[in-house]
């Protein structure tokens, strides 16, 4: 019974490609129809089946972790790459259609992120052993989708242009202009603005070792005068400043604090401000965190479709001065990360144990494959207090870009 109730269920789900599942006794299921990425699996345990057939959604990357799943002639991105492409193309589980409308429910419960809640779910992923991202990332270490406007630069340039492509969106047009980098990571972005662009930059994150990191980098780069770092709350600012810039942090805010977080920036900006915010997101409207992403990698974290934070925009009386939305460049860094990650695996496992690596690995492919086959993206929303702010047209940005310092582009990787 329950083999054959799992049997069912995978049917429903896989109908494009080619998915093999090995059975513990030794039995094998094929699905699909053969067009399109094919991959195995096996299952070890009874215990999986059911696991699997209860609650998909968690249970597939725990029992992966566990070694409980084991991919069969291929690793565990091309296994999801080929249920990711099925759950995207209308392929359903029947128990993920059963808990979905439970998850829906208590979204706002799962992303309630007052400031010791916040400060706690950032630690569970930011204040890891500072070693581990710097085996995988970029030399700058950006934790953020990179930009690539050829697909074929390098993830250190497609970083850097990241970096020079804020920065333009900022109109940094004269030096000594203060900025405001909420969740500045380990400093890349601010001190790239103080160096390259003249600014005055105050960082603020909630990771102790982030913080740690971000201040003797300043110093070794003789730039403490110019870039500081405080551990600090978004909510605590209270000083204007003539910009703000806000990368990859927006996802942790949680859904029922957007009107505070725009707010917040609002009151933050100068009269003639801007702001740029870089986020992901999600295409085809408002969802729910993956439990196992939320459980392992982001408590407390959601990508918003743009649906949901546009009236939050709207009612903090921020305008809306410019949008981008950065289509498969996450796809591109993420694969990256993924190659580097397995390429310093013994040396990451050194740090932690083969439950971690498992863990991450699964991490990387899910969200690579999200990007490459589900409905997320990256968005850039450039917000000004006045109409009057910037220019007439866009045109400004790309100049700004293209007069941009060239040491901003490392050659090579």
């Amino acid at each position: 019974m329950l083999q054959a109730s799992l049997r069912v269920a995978l049917g429903r789900l896989v109908r494009r490609g080619g998915l093999r599942v090995q059975l513990p006794d030794g039995a094998g299921w094929s699905f699909g129809d053969g067009q399109g990425p094919s991959a195995a699996f096996a299952l070890r345990s009874p215990r999986a089946l059911r696991r699997l057939l209860l609650n998909p959604s968690l249970a597939f990357g725990e029992l992966y972790m566990e070694g409980e799943v084991q991919p069969v002639g291929c690793n565990i991105a091309e296994v999801l790459e080929v249920l990711v492409l099925n759950q995207h193309a209308g392929g359903d589980h029947p128990a993920e259609a059963l808990l979905g409308p439970w998850r829906w429910a208590r979204r706002r419960l799962d992303q309630l992120n007052p400031a010791g809640r916040a400060r706690r779910n950032v630690a569970h992923h930011y204040d890891l052993n500072g070693r581990l991202y710097a085996l995988f990332l970029d030399r700058d270490r950006q934790y953020s989708c990179a930009f690539f406007p050829t697909g074929q630069e390098t993830l250190e340039e497609a970083q850097a242009l990241k970096k020079r492509h804020i920065a333009a969106k900022l109109r940094l047009d004269r030096p000594g202009l203060e900025v405001l980098d909420i969740g500045c990571g380990w400093g890349g972005m601010a001190l790239h603005l103080a160096r390259d662009w003249g600014a005055r930059v105050t960082g603020i994150t909630l990771s102790e070792e982030q913080l740690a990191e971000a201040r003797r980098r300043a110093a070794e780069a003789g730039l403490s005068d110019r870039v500081r770092f405080e551990l600090m709350d978004y909510r605590a600012w209270t000083r204007p400043v003539d910009r703000i810039v806000s990368v990859g942090m927006f996802e942790h805010v949680g859904v029922g604090n957007y009107a505070t977080f725009f707010r917040t920036l609002r009151f933050a900006l100068k009269p003639d401000g801007v702001a740029l915010v870089h986020a992901i997101g999600r295409a085809k409207g408002a969802g729910t965190t993956n439990p196992w992403l939320a459980k392992y990698i982001f408590p407390g974290g959601y990508s918003p479709a743009l649906s949901e934070v546009v009236p939050a925009i709207e009612h903090a009386g921020l305008w809306i001065t410019d949008l981008e939305i950065l289509r498969m460049h996450y796809a591109m860094t993420i694969r990256e990360w993924r190659r580097r990650f397995a390429a310093n695996r013994d040396a990451i496992g050194a740090l932690y144990d083969e439950r971690f690596c498992r863990m991450f690995e699964f991490y990387l492919a899910g969200c690579e494959m999200t990007f490459r086959h589900g409905d997320h993206m990256n968005w850039q929303v450039q917000l000004a207090r006045s109409p009057h702010a910037l220019p007439l047209t866009r045109d400004w940005m790309a100049e700004a870009e293209r007069a941009a310092p060239r040491e901003a582009v490392p050659a090579g990787g």
